[in-house]
């Protein structure tokens, strides 16, 4: 994906995104984000996007409190695997930016990492891609040399991401012009409604 694309990538998570589940199998690590801004909604469907990090993968938490990341207790270091759901609201979200990195270090006492590479060194990362998420408890990054984007029926490339935002902004404006009945809380809740004057 070109810069443009990540950079709305963040714009779609940041409003009212959920990191709620990660998956860890063998050299791949896979986070799943819930309540983007992608698509039109259909009955019972949630708005999820899954970003998928490849060879060379790592996950790295930073945190002050060890209770914040128990579900890293839970993963397997004999067959390299862990399949937990957990719920962090994201404050922040940047691609490749090793400044914002810089912040986790000094911002939280602890980290703890989680790499199919034994001399992996969050202070020397040498992955193609990577991907920061800041939330009110804790920070991580993760990566590897191949970054895949999924929702729960396709593989978005930058034409169809594209679109599937622009989906949610027409599904977004026409939902405040009719004022449905039913209450979307990503639609009620965007700062778009609450823009300073």
């Amino acid at each position: 994906m070109n810069v443009r694309s990540l950079k709305l990538i963040r714009d779609v998570i940041i409003n009212s995104g959920k990191w709620t589940s990660i998956e860890i199998a063998q050299d791949s690590v896979y986070l799943e984000f819930k309540d983007v801004e992608l698509g039109t909604p259909k009955h019972d469907e949630e708005f999820s996007l899954t970003v998928r990090f490849a060879e060379d993968s790592f996950f790295t938490a930073f945190y002050n409190n060890i209770w914040d990341i128990d579900f890293l207790s839970k993963y397997d270091y004999k067959n390299q695997l862990l399949s937990e759901e957990v719920y962090f609201e994201v404050k922040d979200i940047k691609f490749i930016d090793f400044e914002y990195l810089n912040t986790f270090f000094y911002n939280f006492k602890r980290e703890k990492t989680v790499s199919s590479r034994d001399d992996f060194d969050i202070h020397n990362i040498r992955n193609d891609f990577f991907l920061l998420v800041e939330t009110k408890e804790i920070a991580f990054v993760a990566g590897g040399n191949y970054m895949d984007f999924f929702t729960p029926s396709e593989r978005l490339d930058d034409a169809s991401l594209r679109e599937l935002s622009n989906q949610w902004m027409l599904y977004f404006l026409n939902y405040h012009m009719k004022r449905n009945l039913i209450k979307d809380p990503m639609c009620e809740n965007h700062p778009l409604m609450h823009t300073k004057k």
